[in-house]
């Protein structure tokens, strides 16, 4: 009788983890059957933001579902990741972030979440260099003309950031290391009200990524006098790199990806990376991120997973050179 019953329960056990599963399965199927939310973790108008929106735009008219937009910014990003940390893995919840995704744990001693264990890689959706700027009427015409500034002392320099640990921070920061310039660094949330206090001269110099910057080195408002990458941009093909201007092994280049929840089902990661795959590469989202003077890439989560590992280890060797210290 005892083991009759035993029996009874094991079969009844395995029946439940068959309609589990089989849940699990038809949901897969089935998705994406409802609105889908992509968190973006900073404000509207920056890169993350321009890049994100765009490729959501795309990809609802690829899923043939509706994607929403939700900017949580502040705390470098964090709140907003923290939010799809904590989400149900059901696909119905990504993030949109930059790079910092992965430098968080280089900076911060302690953290709501996991950069990698509480997230799994969807896709890159592209890959963007960073631009040193100056307002039109600063007398800055080279890299070179800052350090000479501040070795002269006549004024305290300052330089604005997407945030602390930011690309845009860790850049400025590695110009310091390798100029010996002494500059003020004025973390702020997210890139658009950054340039807005350079547009109004409230600080003297930014690295930021092209896709914000663009808009207004274009209007005259900014003047763009080298960028980080190994080599010149097409977008600005007259401005020369900060290698060439006398910073050799000078690359803080930047990306933007979409991240899920971790134990999401993978058939529904491999449906959303091959929709921002799609998307990246129509003709619209296209020109508008090469105009910005972003890179279009689209990426597996295989692919994604292993580049992810290998800008970590660059990251993290940036924050020890650059000499900023965990908060």
């Amino acid at each position: 009788m005892k083991i009759t019953k035993k029996i009874t329960a094991v079969v009844a056990q395995c029946a439940m983890l068959a309609i589990c599963a089989s849940g699990a399965v038809n949901a897969a199927d089935a998705y994406p059957d409802k609105t889908i939310k992509m968190v973006l973790p900073y404000p509207p108008g920056g890169p993350t933001d321009i890049i994100g929106r765009s490729a959501s735009i795309a990809m609802s008219e690829i899923l043939k579902q509706t994607i929403i937009v939700d900017n949580k910014a502040g705390a470098s990003g964090m709140i907003g990741a923290d939010s799809v940390a904590r989400a149900a893995p059901d696909g119905y919840t990504i993030l949109a972030n930059a790079s910092l995704h992965v430098i968080y744990p280089s900076i911060y001693k302690s953290m709501s979440f996991n950069s990698f264990d509480d997230f799994v890689p969807v896709s890159q959706l592209a890959a963007v260099p960073l631009v040193l700027v100056v307002p039109k009427n600063s007398s800055v015409q080279t890299p070179k003309d800052i350090v000479e500034m501040a070795r002269q002392g006549k004024k305290s320099l300052n330089f604005g950031s997407a945030g602390t640990a930011s690309a845009q921070h860790l850049s400025g920061e590695l110009f310091k290391q390798k100029s010996g310039a002494d500059m003020l660094h004025i973390p702020y949330k997210g890139s658009a009200p950054a340039l807005t206090d350079l547009i109004g001269e409230q600080l003297d110099l930014m690295f930021d990524s092209m896709p914000s910057a663009m808009p207004f080195i274009k209007s005259g408002q900014l003047r763009a006098i080298a960028v980080t990458t190994p080599q010149r941009v097409a977008a600005l093909p007259d401005v020369p790199t900060m290698a060439e201007s006398g910073y050799p092994g000078f690359d803080t280049s930047t990306w933007y990806a979409l991240w899920a929840p971790k134990g999401t089902p993978d058939a529904i990661v491999q449906t959303l990376s091959k929709a921002a795959n799609e998307a990246v590469h129509t003709t619209k989202v296209k020109e508008l991120y090469e105009s910005m003077g972003a890179q279009p890439v689209g990426s597996s989560p295989e692919e994604f997973a292993a580049y992810v590992k290998s800008e970590a280890a660059k990251w993290a060797k940036l924050v020890e050179l650059a000499g900023v210290p965990k908060q």
